[in-house]
């Protein structure tokens, strides 16, 4: 039996060095073509970390990166949620902890944020992008309706604003010229089962370079009202 999970939010620049190289090595088992110090260049944009560990031997077995900034567009603030590379090892695949940990922080992180809270995701890996689905009502891009102009003027504009030239807006992903890290063979394989699902099916369809490490770019609300029955399960 496996022992159980802990998790902890705390500041990024509170993580010490044998932290980082345990979420690094999680990191690598799962991600191709990395390296400690573009590992460590990502982190140190982000403000916020999850630690997910183990209750036994206290080892990191999954984590999450946040950036959590206040940020005009069109003469309103608003809060945009960064989320940077989230991942847990493969013998805790399908626990809650770290989508509960995750909806935790940012909903106490924007508690006092009168403005709206919306979470810019990138994913290279369709598990990821299901997240979406799993906890929330409406997000985008989906295979259930197009991407309302607002919402992908908006997308458009925070992509842009946090990933510069290595975001294409025609083609709704970033490709970073200096780190990409596609996932690893077995991570998340495709298979025809996997493509049943139309949203699966959809996210290979507007992502077809994901396999070299083309993250598409998601948006969808951090709000009570956009979760679903599972997210205000996770909220709780």
């Amino acid at each position: 039996m496996l022992p159980s999970l802990v998790s902890q939010t705390l500041p990024r620049q509170d993580l010490t060095p044998e932290a980082i190289q345990e979420m690094f090595n999680v990191f690598n088992e799962n991600f191709s073509q990395t390296s400690l110090d573009l590992f460590t260049r990502d982190l140190n944009n982000k403000n916020w970390v999850i630690l997910i560990r183990d209750d036994e031997q206290n080892k990191v077995q999954g984590f999450s990166t946040l950036g959590i900034y206040e940020i005009e567009y069109q003469g309103q603030c608003i809060t945009a949620v960064y989320s940077g590379d989230t991942i847990i090892r493969r013998a805790y695949w399908g626990t809650p902890e770290l989508p509960k940990k995750w909806i935790h922080t940012v909903l106490e992180k924007t508690a006092n944020m009168p403005q709206p809270v919306y979470w810019l995701l990138i994913s290279s890996g369709y598990k990821t992008y299901r997240f979406l689905s799993v906890f929330y009502k409406e997000f985008f891009p989906c295979y259930t309706q197009p991407t309302p102009p607002e919402t992908q003027n908006l997308m458009n504009f925070l992509a842009s604003h946090r990933y510069g030239d290595d975001f294409y807006p025609d083609l709704g992903v970033v490709r970073f010229e200096d780190g990409a890290t596609p996932l690893r063979e077995g991570v998340a394989e495709v298979t025809d089962e996997r493509l049943s699902d139309p949203h699966v099916a959809h996210y290979i369809k507007v992502n077809p370079h994901h396999d070299q490490g083309d993250e598409l770019v998601c948006l969808t609300r951090v709000h009570p009202d956009n979760f679903t029955p599972a997210g205000r399960r996770m909220a709780r």
